[in-house]
């Protein structure tokens, strides 16, 4: 039995960064840049104007007030979209929108509050405070030939907003993996079997649903292959349909009981055994091994360890294939502020709320409650996973451990458990 840190540095290992493709900017958000894009232009690309105002030469202005204008004839307009087609030269001005390039000749623009146009039509000059202000100078942004975004980035809106601004339309980004996803079991049932649900003859297969949303939380494109019999057959039927799948993942039948299959289903397909075991609560019967390079993890069927080991394996093994290289949640340091008797000696990831307490700031963590692997709304009430050493069976109030926020945008390179 491999310990968590073992297991997931193991998975992840035998996992890469999936081929990479150009994709349209509006369909990038959240994907991850695979090579670096270099600027072909200058940003801005010229000098423009940061006000709606006037373009005037400094010495021209200088002690205007509102008292001692200084007033001066308008020689154009030039609005964002045109370029000017006079000079600023001394004793003139030319009216200018947000964004329009600059005149030659001008180094300052007034802000049209601070200006006051006449009934013959000059200008009147009120404040000489924008003075050498208001201009965005070409460059200022990205010069020609800048790393605008280095490769491995993820592309939030205001990466795609820089590279839309440099014309890039279709970054190289590595497509967002498919995984498939299969339960088993002769009692777990859909939805559409309610009244068996609700007359409590069958189990309704939450993990279906849990499973799907967080691999699309996690970046990925989920591929529901339905429920599986307790038969090899059945098994064989249902995970052959996920053969174009990047990554494939079993719920249930994992562990050593007479209608355990999976395993025996998939060396019969040819996947190669890489782990059974962990040495963890919840979630210890995982599996994980590979055919032809692709991944398959094999997750309890307990609803809680369904989500512990997917937040602790198939996560960082998904943000891998997305190209991320931070691929694990942080850990942080926290509190418990509650005492806590543990079972066997193995590492526990306990179902807690964490929160700051007082102005400090310090983090507390409480128990969400019972921490059964089948008691779903443990998972439903917490916010993290409180990480509980093997050589610690008990924990007093006040001691400190690590916790995994779930939902941190924060990662790390490395296993924190």
């Amino acid at each position: 039995m491999l310990t968590p840190t073992e297991a997931a540095r193991l998975i992840v290992d035998h996992c890469a960064p999936l081929a990479a493709e150009p994709r349209p900017l509006k369909d990038a958000l959240d994907l991850v840049l695979a090579a670096d894009v270099w600027s072909p232009i200058d940003l801005p690309a010229w000098d423009n104007s940061a006000m709606d105002g006037c373009a005037v030469r400094a010495a021209d202005v200088a002690g205007a007030t509102r008292d001692r204008p200084v007033t001066l004839p308008v020689i154009e307009a030039v609005p964002a979209g045109r370029f000017p087609e006079r000079s600023v030269e001394p004793r003139t001005t030319t009216r200018i929108f947000t964004g329009a390039p600059l005149p030659a000749g001008a180094d300052s623009v007034i802000r049209q509050e601070d200006t006051e146009l006449l009934p013959d039509g000059r200008v009147a000059v009120l404040n000489d405070r924008d003075a050498q202000h208001n201009i965005r100078r070409r460059g200022e942004d990205i010069h020609t030939g800048d790393l605008v975004i280095p490769a491995g980035t993820t592309l939030g809106p205001a990466q795609l907003g820089v590279l839309a601004s440099i014309a890039h339309g279709t970054p190289l980004v590595h497509r967002p993996p498919r995984v498939a996803f299969v339960g088993s079991g002769d009692e777990i049932v859909d939805l559409d079997r309610s009244d068996e649900i609700l007359a409590g003859r069958k189990i309704a297969t939450s993990n279906s649903y849990t499973l799907s949303a967080m691999i699309r939380r996690a970046g990925a494109v989920p591929v529901d292959l339905g429920i599986a019999a307790d038969s090899k057959e059945s098994l064989r039927a249902h995970i052959s349909r996920g053969e174009d799948a990047d990554l494939l993942v079993t719920t249930a039948g994992v562990s050593v009981g007479e209608h355990d299959l999976v395993r025996d289903v998939l060396a019969e397909l040819g996947y190669e055994m890489k782990l059974w075991r962990v040495r963890m609560r919840p979630g210890a019967p995982l599996g994980f091994g590979t055919r032809a390079g692709r991944p398959w993890l094999g997750l309890p069927g307990n609803p809680v360890s369904t989500m512990v080991t997917f937040e602790l394996f198939v996560r960082p093994a998904i943000r891998r294939l997305l190209g991320h290289q931070l691929l694990f949640r942080r850990a942080v340091t926290v509190c418990v502020d509650e005492g806590v008797t543990l079972g066997p000696p193995l590492r526990h990831f306990l179902r807690a709320i964490v929160k700051a307490d007082g102005p400090a700031g310090t983090l507390t963590a409480r128990l969400t409650g019972p921490q059964g692997s089948g008691i779903l709304t443990s998972m439903a009430r917490a916010n993290a996973l409180l990480i509980v050493p093997e050589d610690r069976p008990a924990i007093p109030a006040g001691t400190v451990l690590q916790a995994l926020v779930l939902d941190d945008p924060h990662h790390v390179a490395l296993p924190p458990f």
